[in-house]
């Protein structure tokens, strides 16, 4: 095929941008090319406000042809948390059909070598940027995230996430030369010389399946690790968040075959209601990497049945706050009151238990009982939430019946520090918003222990009461090693308990953050700079993003000649 696009020009376009995220994720400094803001877009071919809410509405009702092979039959049946049905319809595909075809392209993308291939990315991911707007819709009307955490968790933060895998497997690849003369010297004889010639080679097919809450921001970095070392990707979304991986498909499909490679190195793969196809296509021969954020039952069956791949899950946990003491007891309840409220804490990175000495704390406005902290934490909550209209763009909407009723259930596990309340959204009546719950367990009660060392997914804490500090950091290590945990937290003055603090995280590999009173929450992380996850305890087995993330997704073949 004809290349509208030739390497060199996308190289000329895109290496000053590549070389900065190599610089970026070295020094993990801060540093991101993709605006926050919305006000940014609009010029330079990017789409405007209102310009990507008519995209976004002028998909509604339509079919949404990918143009791939074996499509026997249209599907979709997203509803929108806001109570608008999308009435999108996607391709089904026959996937007896498509794999072979999606292979058929690996042979001269795996040719065209690192370099290309990152820059082909980045011309997917710069596309994709300035649609941002308009995937913001799409994220919000699939994951039931506010606007603006849609926009900027759904946008760039999403395109900083691939960007980052971008780097990463680009560093990898280019770790081994193309090419080595070997000459060994023997002494009197002549030396032993040969060439030899090393290529990074795919493993094959990938297999990304995307999350519900976060379907741009869980699925990129997969998805452009695995394109970025050579293989071909197919994506299976959440079959209630299926438009923005559509879009972002169709995007990449686009560019793919501008840049004169095989549109069909990418691919989706949408699934009837009920079909359940994730199974199915987990187990394929064919696919030999998957990427997965879900349900930690789904995540071990994937690492215990898909044998035959490299298997990366961000699964759950149940992510611990220990609250021992503080400097500034103001800033640390209006810290935790955000990361409890953030998107109804849908969040894998929110808090949910609240490790707090039975005696109670040292603050800087005096001594507080357990009873105060948590008294006050809730009016910390109320007041946050007590306007509606902020409360919405905060809060969101609840993504889907299993959240709800699991905050339902949650008021008859304790007793309830802060009851939930609904909240109407004027602009989406069919919306259902609903404040967090928190709900005090004691930690030596075998009884509590079911609740607070399970995870509930939602806007549901538990304020846990603990003997001591030294009591908290045991139940958090065992919480950890059992439960696993994406995000830890600290509130703490004293320099042991700090340091015991730490040593628990570093033992049991789990992200730490310290004394958070400002506008860093513990359930926010930045590409680039933050590890999301670490791969080393149950709730992933990967983190986003490292090394580790991507160099299991090439193999290196050498062929060796005589010089």
């Amino acid at each position: 095929m004809a290349a509208e696009l030739t390497t060199r020009e996308l190289i000329a376009k895109h290496r000053p941008t590549l070389d900065q995220a190599l610089e970026a994720i070295r020094t993990r400094a801060y540093w991101s090319p993709h605006p926050e803001h919305p006000k940014a877009y609009g010029e330079n071919g990017s789409l405007d406000a209102a310009a990507g809410k008519a995209a976004f509405d002028a998909l509604l009702g339509t079919r949404l042809d990918l143009g791939q092979p074996g499509t026997d039959d249209w599907v979709g049946a997203e509803v929108s948390p806001y109570g608008i049905e999308l009435g999108v319809t996607y391709p089904h595909a026959d996937v007896d059909e498509l794999l072979p075809a999606m292979k058929a392209g690996q042979r001269a993308w795996r040719d065209a070598g690192a370099e290309a291939r990152a820059v082909v990315c980045l011309e997917i991911l710069g596309r994709i940027s300035d649609r941002t707007h308009e995937f913001a819709h799409a994220v919000m009307h699939t994951s039931g995230q506010a606007f603006m955490m849609a926009f900027q968790a759904g946008g760039p933060h999403a395109q900083d996430r691939g960007l980052e895998a971008v780097a990463y497997a680009y560093v990898e690849q280019v770790r081994t030369p193309d090419t080595a003369e070997w000459t060994k010297p023997q002494g009197k004889r002549d030396p032993l010389a040969l060439n030899k010639q090393f290529t990074a080679v795919p493993r094959g097919t990938a297999l990304v399946i995307g999350c519900n809450t976060f379907p741009t921001w869980n699925g990129y970095p997969g998805l452009f690790a695995s394109l970025a070392t050579g293989n071909a990707v197919l994506v299976k979304p959440h079959p209630r968040a299926v438009l923005p991986l559509a879009l972002t498909v169709q995007v990449a499909r686009q560019v793919l075959a501008e840049a004169g490679f095989d549109p069909n190195l990418v691919a989706l793969a949408a699934e009837r209601p009920g079909e359940g196809i994730a199974k199915t296509l987990a187990t394929r021969p064919e696919i030999r990497i998957i990427d997965y954020t879900g349900s930690t039952a789904f995540g071990d069956w994937l690492e215990a049945n898909a044998r035959q791949a490299q298997v990366y899950t961000e699964k759950a946990g149940v992510n611990t706050v220990l609250v021992d003491s503080t400097a500034n007891y103001k800033g640390m309840l209006s810290n935790l009151a955000f990361s409890l409220s953030l998107y109804s804490g849908q969040m894998c990175t929110t808090p949910q238990n609240l490790l707090i000495p039975r005696d109670g704390i040292r603050t800087d406005e005096g001594p507080r009982t357990f009873d105060e902290v948590v008294a006050d934490l809730a009016r910390s909550v109320d007041g946050l939430l007590g306007d509606d209209a902020r409360a919405n763009a905060l809060l969101g909407a609840i993504v889907n019946p299993d959240v709800k009723a699991r905050l339902e259930a949650a008021a008859g596990l304790g007793e309830v520090a802060l009851a939930s309340r609904e909240i109407s959204n004027p602009e989406f009546p069919n919306a259902v918003v609903r404040t967090p719950v928190i709900v005090k367990l004691d930690g030596a009660k075998p009884d509590d222990e079911a609740a607070y060392m399970s995870e509930c997914f939602g806007p549901v804490s538990f304020a846990v009461a603990v003997d001591s500090a030294a009591d908290a950091a045991e139940l958090l290590r065992r919480t950890i090693r059992e439960k696993g945990a994406m995000t830890v937290g600290a509130y703490t003055t004293d320099e042991e308990v700090e340091q015991m603090v730490q040593e628990v995280c570093l033992e049991e590999a789990a992200q730490l953050s310290l004394n958070l009173t400002g506008g860093v929450y513990v359930n926010q992380t930045a590409a680039f700079s933050d590890f999301h996850g670490s791969g080393g305890n149950p709730a992933a087995n990967a983190a986003l993003t490292d090394g580790a993330f991507v160099a299991n997704r090439f193999r290196v073949v050498e062929v060796r000649r005589e010089a």
